[in-house]
C-alpha cells in the first residue's frame, strides 16, 4: 500500500543535479529533520518551481514517499525566498554557511524545531539587515546550533573535575579549552587544552544568553580561538568537521 504524501516546511541546503532535467534537494525541515527530496523536470526552461527552489528558500513542500530514503516533491509553495541576502556577499556566505553547518551537525531524518527555528531566524535577519553578516554573528550562530543539537560547551565549571569558574575557596581560574571533554577547564585539567580566556569565554557566554540579532562582537584573533575550539569539540563528540568561519 502507497504511502500518503506529507507536508512539512522547509528550507534548501543543498541541491544536486541529477538526470537532465531533475534536482536532487537536501532540506532540512520543521517537520521531519534532514531529508533529501528529487524535484523532478525542474530544470527544464519552462519550469514555473525552479525559482521556489534555489537554495536558501524557505518553502510549504508536499512531499511523496518513495520507496528508498529519497521523496518526490509534489508541490511547493514559497514561504520566504531571502531575495535580498543573495545581493550582498557577506550576507549570502555566512547563510550558506549557516545552513550547511545545520545540515551536518544534524543529518539524521528526526525533527528538531529550536534548530529549525535558529536557522530560519538567521536567514531572516540576513535577509533584512545583511550588514548583520560577520564571524561573530556566525560564531554566535553556531554556538546556539551546538546548544539545539545536545552538545553546547560546559562554560560554567571545569569540563573535567566539575569545579566552578569564579574566584574564591573550591573554585578554580580559568585555563583553558578541552575539546574532548567538552568545555573550560582548570590549570590541573589543562594538560591537552586549547588557548581561551576571558575574552573568549566572554564571548561564548554572551552569544549564548543573548538573542541571535543582539551578537556580541569580538576581535579577529578571539573569534579565531573560539571558532577552533568549537570545531574540535564537535568532531570529537558528533564526529562532524564543519568548516572554519570565514
Amino acid at each position: 500500500m502507497a504511502r500518503r504524501p506529507c507536508q512539512c516546511e522547509a528550507i534548501v541546503v543543498r541541491s544536486i543535479r541529477y538526470g537532465e532535467a531533475d534536482r536532487v534537494l537536501h532540506l532540512y525541515s520543521r517537520e521531519l529533520g534532514r531529508i533529501a527530496a528529487i524535484a523532478k523536470g525542474v530544470r527544464r526552461a519552462r519550469s514555473r518551481r525552479a525559482g521556489r527552489l534555489e537554495l536558501l528558500v524557505r518553502a510549504q513542500l508536499v512531499l511523496r514517499p518513495g520507496n528508498s530514503d529519497l521523496y518526490t516533491l509534489s508541490s511547493v509553495d514559497t514561504v520566504c525566498a531571502h531575495a535580498r541576502l543573495r545581493e550582498h556577499r557577506e550576507a549570502l556566505r555566512c547563510a550558506l554557511e549557516s545552513a550547511e553547518a545545520t545540515a551536518r551537525l544534524l543529518d539524521a531524518a528526526d525533527p528538531n524545531r529550536s534548530a529549525y527555528n535558529l536557522l530560519a531566524n538567521a536567514l531572516a535577519l540576513l535577509d533584512c539587515e545583511p550588514q548583520r553578516a560577520s564571524r561573530s554573528f556566525a560564531l554566535a550562530f553556531r554556538l546556539k546550533l551546538m546548544l539545539a543539537a545536545g552538545f553546547a560547551p560546559e562554560l560554567a565549571h571545569c569540563a573535567s573535575c566539575g569545579r566552578a569558574l569564579r574566584d574564591g575557596p573550591g573554585t578554580f581560574p580559568l585555563a583553558g579549552f578541552s575539546p574532548g571533554d567538552g568545555g573550560i577547564v582548570c590549570e590541573r585539567c589543562a594538560r591537552h587544552g586549547l588557548a581561551f580566556g576571558v575574552a573568549e569565554h566572554t564571548f561564548a557566554v554572551q552569544a549564548l544568553a543573548r538573542p541571535l540579532r543582539e551578537a556580541p562582537e569580538a576581535p579577529p584573533d578571539v573569534l579565531a580561538r573560539v571558532d577552533r575550539a568549537l570545531g574540535a569539540m564537535v568532531e570529537h563528540h558528533a564526529h562532524v568537521q564543519l568548516r572554519r568561519v570565514a
